[in-house]
């Protein structure tokens, strides 16, 4: 693996994962890091000449320094908007741990200072009827990065999956604090609280943005406490 390896989760689907993977790539650039990303499977993928293509893992191969082909980036595709492993036993597929895991490791042949896994929804979601994405960060044994969307409900869905990635021993190196809603009522309360629960360093908070993108959400974050 790269010398710095991070798994990068959520509190939900929409947490925001992609868009602060890819602003923690273009900060970790700005200080002069090399850098990769892969997200191992990817759901809702767009059907091209070159084959399924899925947004997110285009951005985050946009956001990286190293130059690799689509397919190491995200070398699970489906085309259906659906739980991965819902897709993938209507395809008459199986994912695995170990499957995926190697494609992650693939990363370790490459020679860079910091990468990024990035999951699929939440920390607990279904790869085949034994295992999870859980079971991927834990067979990696990668520190994680929590990405919190700021909304109603994030305080719980924040503090039950932090507690979930600690109790499968895996340290949580950071979380961000993304604001995903900009209407949220009372939310530096919300935000306070969970600075104050919360037992890892917060590595940015990111307000609504208009122009969602690497640059103005690399703004508000750093890899200080991940280097």
């Amino acid at each position: 693996m790269a010398k710095k390896t991070y798994f990068v989760t959520g509190t939900d689907t929409d947490a925001g994962k992609t868009l602060m993977a890819c602003g923690l790539l273009e900060k970790a650039r700005q200080q002069g890091l090399t850098t990769a990303a892969i997200k191992p499977v990817a759901a809702g993928c767009e059907v091209t000449e070159e084959g399924l293509r899925n947004s997110d893992a285009l951005l985050l191969q946009d956001a990286m320094t190293l130059e690799l082909p689509y397919d190491q980036v995200n070398p699970v595709a489906f085309e259906p908007p659906v739980a991965p492993h819902i897709a993938a036993m209507n395809e008459g597929k199986r994912m695995s741990v170990s499957r995926l895991s190697g494609f992650c490791r693939g990363l370790g042949v490459q020679v860079c200072d910091f990468a990024l896994v990035e999951g699929a929804g939440g920390w607990r979601v279904p790869l085949n009827p034994t295992e999870t994405l859980a079971d991927l960060a834990i067979d990696l044994q990668v520190p994680v990065i929590l990405v919190v969307g700021m909304k109603l409900g994030c305080i719980n869905h924040a503090l039950l999956t932090a507690e979930a990635i600690t109790r499968d021993g895996l340290k949580i190196a950071g979380w961000i604090a993304n604001r995903v809603d900009p209407e949220m009522g009372v939310y530096e309360e919300n935000l306070l609280t969970l600075k104050a629960l919360m037992r890892a360093p917060l590595l940015g908070e990111v307000p609504f943005l208009v122009e969602a993108n690497k640059s103005a959400a690399a703004k508000y974050l750093s890899v200080d406490a991940l280097l």
